[in-house]
């Protein structure tokens, strides 16, 4: 799975566990599926889940992870993974943006990904097997990115993982799930609350950083349409007007409001932090117009920067990091109290 914000890696025990723990759940509805890690996870698990994120890589994650399954795309996979991966490179757009005037990848990988994506481009795939193939390239650059993680800037001196040749692999792509078939739509929040299930997962962002901004390289090799590019990162241009309520402090509040209402399922499951835009007590008060919140909490480190520390331009270190843990919370929500085996993990907020 890609280097990303937010990652649910340590959750996952926990949002499985509570699912299983809920009674007559087949579907599961993930409206900010981002890597789609839950969804994997939960499609593992046996569970529908119904993915949707409103950027193309995430779209086309969760197109690979969670909609298509091993017993249709498989085969097909592996072949066309291995064709791609002897293809000569070949500089373009790609290498010239990440590479030469930004320096995310070293340019030999970057005249492969070059060649590989354009190639895939040519072959007109069907959408599931085209994700594929999308998943395993993105999957092959962050493995020799040099980045601390996200695309808001490149390191100073090469990452020793930047010098490894770029290797493609064939995704964890799972059997079809014993409720049945995934999807993946790409919709807003509050459109996707609509989908239709018996438990929402509700992952929304915590804070002003945008994912597109964060991650605006996988939106470009996965839309291939080669944007034109403003800054030091050559971040897409769109990055400047596709905006979200739900990284906006004064908005977040409403944007949260309007898609807990519309949530079409009887139970909701919402993971926030308690360093987010909305306090964990302002979350409990938006949960329970739904019916009973139940809280549980995890300890974890904080983001990388913040393990890095304050520094000025010249990259002097010029302050101290206040704290590196913060709490990972999962809001549980159902009609009416949870199982007595789960109330006893619950946690009493003191934040």
């Amino acid at each position: 799975m890609i280097k990303y914000l937010g990652s649910k890696l340590r959750l996952l025990p926990r949002i499985v566990s509570l699912t299983q723990a809920l009674p007559d759940v087949n579907t599961v509805v993930d409206l900010f599926s981002g890597t789609s890690r839950v969804g994997h996870a939960l499609k593992g698990a046996g569970y529908r889940v119904l993915a949707n994120d409103h950027n193309a890589y995430a779209v086309t994650l969760g197109r690979c992870l969670v909609q298509a399954d091993a017993e249709d795309v498989l085969a097909d996979a592996e072949r066309l993974v291995l064709e791609l991966q002897a293809l000569p490179p070949r500089p373009g757009y790609f290498t010239e943006q990440f590479c030469e005037k930004a320096r995310f990848f070293k340019p030999d990988n970057g005249a492969r990904i070059d060649a590989i994506r354009e190639r895939i481009a040519t072959l007109s795939l069907a959408p599931e097997l085209e994700a594929v193939l999308l998943t395993s390239l993105m999957l092959a650059a962050d493995r020799v990115d040099s980045t601390t993680g996200v695309h808001m800037a490149y390191l100073k001196k090469w990452a020793p993982r930047a010098h490894n040749d770029l290797v493609m692999k064939v995704p964890a792509i799972l059997p079809r799930a014993q409720a049945g078939k995934g999807e993946a739509h790409m919709l807003d929040a509050e459109a996707a609350a609509g989908l239709v299930g018996d438990l929402a997962y509700l992952d929304p962002p915590y804070n002003q950083h945008k994912y597109l901004g964060n991650y605006h390289i996988w939106e470009t090799l996965v839309r291939w349409d080669k944007p034109d590019v403003y800054g030091m990162v050559n971040k897409r241009i769109d990055c400047k007007v596709r905006r979200s309520d739900f990284n906006s402090k004064p908005r977040i509040r409403a944007a949260l409001a309007r898609t807990i209402d519309a949530v079409a399922c009887p139970r909701l499951l919402v993971s926030f932090n308690n360093e987010g835009h909305v306090r964990p007590d302002e979350m409990i008060a938006l949960l329970r117009r739904r019916g009973v919140v139940t809280v549980f909490s995890k300890e974890v480190s904080r983001y990388v920067g913040a393990r890095i520390g304050i520094h000025s331009p010249t990259g002097d270190r010029v302050g101290q990091v206040s704290h590196l843990k913060a709490h990972e919370l999962l809001f549980l929500v159902t009609p009416e109290p949870p199982p007595p085996a789960l109330l006893a993990q619950a946690t009493t907020l003191e934040f």
